[in-house]
Order: structure tokens, then C-alpha cells, then sequence
């Protein structure tokens, strides 16, 4: 006759290692990625525009008394480039896991939103391509943000 009993370390259907059961992991968790990927992608097209602003003034369409918020873009090409430096760094955080870049995604997220309205009027389309990628990346993260935790 064979033995049918579970032992404690088992990983079968049992809690192993004191009795504690991660949560499963879901579907969901492919949000968590695609935050991360995005985050990313993101962070490296802010810090583009901003050595755009950086190196060549005469790119974008208006000029600066034209922006909602009247700076020149030289601060404006300095305001993207930490940004998205930041963005980027909040990504790699949260592909590998860390809580920390959870929450830092959610708030440079909602700045680069921020940020991208009021650079509206000097490159329309691609500041509504960032706001709708940020939006993406908030609701990803907050709704699905922890579907993560059963892997780390």
C-alpha cells in the first residue's frame, strides 16, 4: 500500500516552509509587465525630447511664450530628461519585482502627465501619445499592482 499523506516541505498542494501559501499567481500579472515595459519606453522617449529641447530650440512648434507654462526649453529639455530617467529606473524596479517602483511608477507617472500638458503646444500629438501611455501605466498598477507578489 502506498502512502498518500503530504509531507510539510512538500510543494504539493501544501504550505510549504511554515505553513505559509504564496497567493497564486494570476493572469494579471502580464499588466505588471506591460507597466514595467512601458515605463520603460516612456522614460527613454522623455529623455529624447528632452535632449531635443536641450540642443535644438527651433524644433518644436511654438515658441516658448506660446506654452502654457512660459519656460524656456532649456528647462524644459532638463525637466524631461530627469523625468525620464527617473520613468526609466521605476521600470527596471518594477520588472524585477520591488514595491518601491510600484509606488514610484504611480507618481512619475501622474508628473509626466503633469508635464506632458503643459508641453501640449509644442508637440501635440506626441505629448497625447505620453498622457495616454501614463494613464495606461497608473491604472495598470494600481488596479493590477498586486498580482506581483506571488513571485517575489
Amino acid at each position: 500500500m502506498t502512502d498518500t499523506r503530504r509531507t510539510q516541505g512538500s510543494s504539493e498542494g501544501g504550505a510549504p516552509y511554515g505553513g505559509h501559501r504564496q497567493p497564486e499567481r494570476t493572469a494579471w500579472v502580464g499588466w505588471i509587465m506591460f507597466a514595467s515595459v512601458m515605463l520603460i519606453l516612456v522614460g527613454v522617449f522623455q529623455a529624447i525630447a528632452g535632449l531635443v529641447a536641450l540642443f535644438n530650440d527651433e524644433y518644436y512648434l511654438v515658441t516658448r511664450n506660446d506654452l502654457v507654462i512660459s519656460l524656456d526649453y532649456t528647462t524644459w529639455g532638463w525637466v524631461h530628461l530627469l523625468l525620464g530617467i527617473v520613468l526609466a529606473g521605476a521600470g527596471l524596479g518594477l520588472a524585477v519585482g520591488q514595491m518601491w517602483a510600484r509606488v514610484v511608477g504611480i507618481l512619475v507617472a501622474m508628473l509626466s502627465a503633469v508635464v506632458n500638458i503643459g508641453f501640449l503646444a509644442a508637440y501635440p500629438i506626441w505629448s497625447t501619445i505620453m498622457i495616454t501611455i501614463d494613464v495606461l501605466v497608473i491604472w495598470a498598477l494600481t488596479v493590477h499592482g498586486k498580482e506581483t507578489k506571488a513571485d517575489y
